[in-house]
């Protein structure tokens, strides 16, 4: 298990949910963590309880709708412990709605934290790592990714389109030694319901996850397992639901 044991993991969207859950369980790992998010408040507050508990953090305020944001946060990275292990493209939005609401501003801010930050990412880590000669870029997509349903159109395709660059990026950096994974979650307990704007769809995406939503934690748990495996393996995608999900 710990391939993960001095890692230098850089988290993106690290003040709450997935990436608050994920670097409390790799800090217990052994790991060092680079946090990222616009709430540098919780982030640093996050990072001084890693370093509390005999962890290694740096916290650094972060908008992935910002390339030079996103590069100072990989690069501090580099600067404060030497190298880049493992990339966590983990921010993303889920304003859900119905294409006939026109909700327009919601569209582009889903596909500038959904897709241009997930690219961002890739943009700051890649040269450091193709330095290197290996790392781990690990990005977050969802079942919405694999699945559409009413009020989820233009979310579904900015997760498809993880998808998409996850596949294209594997098949690029072989001659790097480099690993991707794409992680799909189903309904997972997180402030990712705060973001729908629409009443009824709010109050139904909610009370059905309520009801069968997984922690957090479930996710922490596989990024440390794909982190965890051998060099040479390379665990491309995981899609996970709770048992109860029909969806």
């Amino acid at each position: 298990m710990n391939n993960i044991e001095g890692k230098v993991i850089v988290i993106t969207g690290a003040s709450s949910g997935l990436g608050e859950a994920t670097a409390k369980y790799l800090s217990e790992l052994g790991a060092t963590i680079v946090l990222g998010a616009r709430r540098e408040d919780r982030i640093q507050s996050l990072a001084d309880e890693l370093s509390k508990n005999g962890g290694k953090a740096l916290a650094k305020a972060t908008d992935v709708t910002n390339p030079d944001q996103v590069k100072a946060l990989v690069d501090a990275a580099v600067e404060a412990y030497g190298r880049v292990d493992v990339l966590l493209n983990n921010a993303g939005l889920m304003p859900l709605s119905p294409l006939e609401d026109l909700k327009i501003d919601e569209w582009n801010q889903m596909i500038d934290v959904n897709i241009k930050g997930v690219l961002y990412g890739i943009a700051a880590a890649l040269p450091h790592m193709k330095q290197q000669k290996s790392g781990h870029i690990i990005n977050v997509s969802s079942v919405a990714g694999h699945k559409i349903f009413p009020g989820s159109v233009l979310y579904s395709a900015t997760k498809s389109a993880i998808r998409v660059i996850s596949e294209g990026l594997r098949q690029e950096v072989k001659e790097y030694n480099l690993r991707t994974t794409i992680i799909s979650p189903g309904a997972v307990k997180t402030e990712l319901l705060e973001h729908i704007s629409v009443d009824d769809i709010q109050k139904a995406n909610k009370e059905y996850v309520n009801q069968v939503g997984l922690s957090p934690s479930a996710f922490a748990r596989l990024v440390a397992f794909v982190v965890s495996e051998p060099e040479d393996v390379d665990i491309n995608e995981i899609l996970f639901r709770p048992t109860a999900q029909g969806l």
